[in-house]
């Protein structure tokens, strides 16, 4: 039996903050509009629905969206790229989506890096624990360590604070001095600054340590104590859970599938766009994190743009919103330049720490070879379930492979899939074998 079709002029992928601005700018034009996300409910991580708390923004937008006329499609994931159109698989089956433009808003994860006990139960991502908090994990009393570097993790203990969990301590990699020139341009940015001032009260009383970071996690069934550098000094604290976050990770897997061509100028690669947010294809829009990681403000304002010129043309984007738009991506780069240095020393890791948890392959596994291509097809790093999001990451983070990042496989399927949907009668686009 034939897959079903569907057919949009714009179809939206992601439903976080910019594919929801991009739905309803491009339903504003009129035109037939559909929105993908593989999650239940609207609003990627930075709106996600907390258990038993009132409706997020993006649950407002939604209904907006739905209202104006746009196809909702929840919990349905995108398996391979084809010309003009995606393979898709949701709780039915395959489905085919075609469009006439298409809007990337596939956001960004977690960068987790491996340390000694980073896989016993209780170490999560920072953003991870915001995630658990929010679908309603108990946090009440739990003694819980924030680590790793960026604002994410303020933004983490002010969460697992509200939920009732007991921060012992916030430690943030980078150095004071770094802190400081970052703190002294907020001014530039008077919301951000007001942000920042907002938070920082909240978290009055909650031990913050900068040039700190975790070693290793210990416990027999789950962490039970948290081993930590704090400048020179190393202790050693009791804790229930430690969420350990570096930063954002651009999701680039689909565009890559597709052909679009990247900016490699950053460790992490992102989708390169123009001014208009069209990638190096025609048809192909990206907005959000996956074009560097900016931000809510910054997808917002990428996602109404992109929602404009695919529906419409680049003469129906409101000049307004550009402006605005490399304001919020001044602000990344500023935020970039001071969290996310060019170079990083990091600490040194036991050979016998595992590296891709997926597949049980430590770090020591992967001495000797100078090509991650090399490595996966001795050690199978990189060919499990995650397919190489986890690992590969953090192997380009570490610089293990240097001059050779190791990306995430960019072949379909994109993600696991039935195999009635990979049975499917549908073309890919040919890209050639990832690294």
């Amino acid at each position: 039996m034939a897959e079903p079709v569907r057919d949009y002029d714009v179809l939206v992928i992601g439903a976080g903050p910019a594919g929801l601005a991009a739905a309803r700018a491009a339903r504003g034009h009129g035109v037939r509009v559909g929105l993908v996300d593989a999650q239940a409910t609207p609003g990627g991580q930075v709106w996600r629905h907390a258990v038993g708390q009132p409706p997020t923004p993006a649950t407002g937008s939604l209904a907006a969206a739905i209202a104006s006329g746009v196809d909702w499609r929840a919990q349905t994931q995108i398996v391979a790229a084809g010309p003009d159109e995606l393979l898709a698989e949701d709780a039915t089956g395959a489905l085919r989506l075609r469009y006439r433009a298409l809007i990337l808003a596939t956001g960004a994860r977690e960068l987790l890096l491996p340390f000694p006990g980073w896989t016993l139960p209780g170490v999560t991502g920072a953003g991870g624990a915001q995630a658990l908090a929010k679908q309603g994990v108990p946090q009440a009393g739990r003694r819980v360590l924030v680590a790793g570097r960026g604002p994410l993790l303020l933004a983490a203990a002010d969460t697992l604070r509200r939920y009732g969990a007991r921060v012992i301590g916030i430690c943030e990699r980078t150095p004071a001095d770094r802190l400081w020139r970052f703190a002294a341009g907020l001014p530039r940015w008077p919301g951000k600054a007001a942000q920042a001032v907002a938070l920082r009260l909240r978290l009055a009383r909650m031990p913050y340590w900068n040039d700190s970071e975790v070693l290793a996690a210990e416990g027999d069934d789950r962490v039970e104590a948290v081993e930590i550098r704090r400048g020179r000094q190393r202790l050693r604290l009791a804790c229930d859970g430690v969420a350990v976050g570096y930063g954002l990770v651009p999701n680039i897997e689909l565009a890559q599938s597709l052909g679009c061509a990247l900016d490699t100028g950053f460790r992490h690669p992102h989708v390169r766009v123009d001014e208009h947010q069209r990638t190096s294809l025609a048809t192909v829009y990206a907005a959000g994190e996956a074009c560097g990681v900016g931000g809510r403000d910054s997808a917002l304002l990428e996602g109404a743009i992109a929602g404009h010129a695919a529906a419409a043309g680049e003469n129906a984007i409101p000049r307004a919103l550009r402006g605005r738009q490399r304001r919020a991506r001044a602000f990344a780069a500023w935020l970039r330049h001071h969290f996310e240095p060019a170079s990083a020393t990091w600490p040194a890791i036991a050979g016998d720490t595992l590296l891709c948890r997926c597949e049980d392959v430590t770090l020591s596994e992967l001495e000797g070879f100078s090509d991650p291509r090399d490595a996966k097809l001795a050690t199978r790093c990189g060919m499990g379930a995650c397919q190489g999001r986890i690992c590969g990451a953090a192997i380009t983070e570490l610089g293990l492979f240097a001059g050779h990042p190791a990306t995430p496989d960019r072949r379909p399927p994109l993600f696991p899939a039935r195999l009635d949907t990979l049975a499917a009668p549908f073309v890919p686009t040919k890209t050639g074998a990832s690294p």
